[in-house]
């Protein structure tokens, strides 16, 4: 028979071995980051206070080595505004965890506000070593480069994060450069492809429309602005900017009721008292127009377009004196617009001072290459002073520039201006002119001349395009004039 062999007993343990009975408190953990739920619950609802005490409990455990607890007490010092103490925190972090891309963009980021842009510059370029698909990186670096002016840097950087991912700030802020270098068309076409993208922002909808205006295509600028009002019946900026628009067109009572609109969401904007004042002043209300204008100088006492237009009214009103103080200090902001001058010639001749006021012409025709009206009146300043030749040479002078613009587009002057040089030139014994020669009736009239006592059909200041009619003693005329580059707003002056 076969042996039946005895299975093994198995062994229990002995009672000493048993395992104890579990006490109803959870150990305590060694870990550093175990208060970093609390941290962040607090900062998420913006209960700073005590966020900063779990901070500081928790710093205290850890012997200052909790990453995620310095990093959110450097966040709370930037939205305290203590911009260089952050610095010194998330520099920390980043030695801490040195392979931390998002410590180095905090770090940039805190150099960028405290205005250190070289700087940012190299701690991002760090950051985008560790980390290569982060549009966020290449955006903050053009945004760098466009403050140190390196805009075809700025705009490789920004194009690269648009290749990344596609974000309506970077459109906006690529935009703003081709703006800054006097680019308005390459600027829309950046602005199309944003609104393509994103066609309900109502931000990116009113730049392209402002733009438009701008360049003098009313129909498309209409055409976005009333998208943007579409979206957002409230924005401001798309209603002060219609508003511009029926005001360069003669149609003041309704520019005053979208004015009306504006005045309730932004009651101190300079642009808007700006632009309700020179409604006033089509209106030939000028003491309406007046009070308007010094309560936007008021609120922008360093625009030069408002001082612009408040020579202008007192130049109107033939307050001489008031007017050559504004005109003074418009000259004064922007040197080198030559309509300024020309209406500082004009208050200084009707305050009898001719020998300034020559100076002023000869000023206002170095630097003005397109505006006839400044030649014009120099000469008529000239004629009377009995200096027959230099009045022909100025005479000449402004029938090239006429015929220069009647060559690149459809002008019509202001018929009491085509007067005025027809009869200056048969007092110069010149004769009559061709360059006066009326262009065709189906042309469309791209800018108007105006004079001084020229009626509500004047085309307002205080638009983008027209900034207004430039005034003497002969004659007006009113200049288109363009945006200077640099300007953060385009479209009419709105805030």
């Amino acid at each position: 028979m076969a042996e039946v062999k005895a299975r093994p007993i198995a062994s229990f343990p002995v009672a000493s071995d048993l395992p104890r009975v579990r006490s109803g408190k959870v150990p305590e953990l060694p870990i550093l980051e175990k208060r970093n739920w609390l941290i962040h619950l607090h900062y998420i609802r913006k209960d700073y206070d005590a966020c900063k005490m779990a901070i500081k409990e928790q710093l205290q455990e850890s012997y200052g080595m909790c990453e995620y607890a310095i990093y959110v007490q450097a966040l709370i010092f930037r939205l305290e505004g203590k911009i260089q103490e952050s610095l010194e925190l998330f520099q920390t972090c980043a030695i801490l965890n040195p392979q931390s891309a998002d410590n180095l963009k905090q770090v940039a980021r805190s150099l960028f506000l405290l205005g250190k842009h070289k700087a940012a510059i190299e701690v991002y370029s760090d950051a985008a070593k560790l980390n290569k698909k982060d549009w966020e990186i290449f955006h903050n670096l053009g945004v760098c480069y466009m403050y140190l002016k390196h805009f075809n840097k700025a705009k490789d950087q920004l194009n690269t994060a648009l290749e990344l991912n596609r974000h309506d700030l970077t459109y906006v802020i690529l935009g703003k450069i081709h703006l800054l270098e006097g680019n308005a068309e390459k600027a829309i076409e950046v602005y199309k492809k944003a609104v393509e993208f994103s066609p309900e922002n109502t931000e990116l909808l009113t730049t392209l429309g402002l733009l438009y205006l701008q360049l003098g295509v009313y129909q498309k600028a209409f055409e976005h602005l009333g998208n943007a009002l579409t979206y957002d019946p409230s924005n401001y900026k798309a209603i002060l900017a219609a508003g511009s628009m029926m005001q360069m067109h003669g149609d003041f009572d309704v520019a005053l009721t979208k004015y009306r609109v504006v005045a309730c969401a932004v009651p101190e904007s300079p642009p808007l008292w700006n632009n309700i004042g020179m409604c006033f002043f089509g209106k030939k209300k000028y003491v309406a127009a007046i009070s308007c204008l010094k309560r936007a100088n008021y609120l922008a006492p360093f625009d030069w377009k408002i001082l612009y237009n408040l020579g202008l009214v007192h130049l109107m009103m033939q307050q001489y004196a008031s007017a050559f103080h504004f005109i003074s200090a418009a000259v004064y902001l922007q040197p080198r617009l030559g309509e300024l001058y020309m209406l500082l010639a004009v208050a200084l001749t009707n305050l009898a001072d001719a020998g300034n006021a020559k100076l002023a012409y000869q000023k206002a025709a170095a630097l003005d290459k397109y505006n006839p009206l400044v030649n014009l009146n120099y000469a008529i300043l000239l004629y009377n002073q009995g200096e027959k030749k230099e009045a022909i040479l100025q005479y000449q002078e402004m029938e090239k520039k006429v015929n220069m613009q009647k060559d690149s587009s459809a002008v019509e002057f202001d018929p009491e201006m085509v007067d005025i040089a027809q009869k200056l030139g048969a007092s110069l014994q010149l004769g009559e002119s061709s360059v006066w020669t009326k262009p065709a009736k189906d042309a469309k009239s791209k800018q108007r001349g105006s004079s001084a006592s020229k009626s509500a059909g004047t085309q307002p200041l205080g638009s983008n395009q027209a900034l207004g009619q430039a005034m003497s003693s002969a004659a007006g005329y009113g200049k288109t004039i363009q945006f200077l580059p640099g300007t953060l707003t385009p479209g009419p002056i709105c805030a």
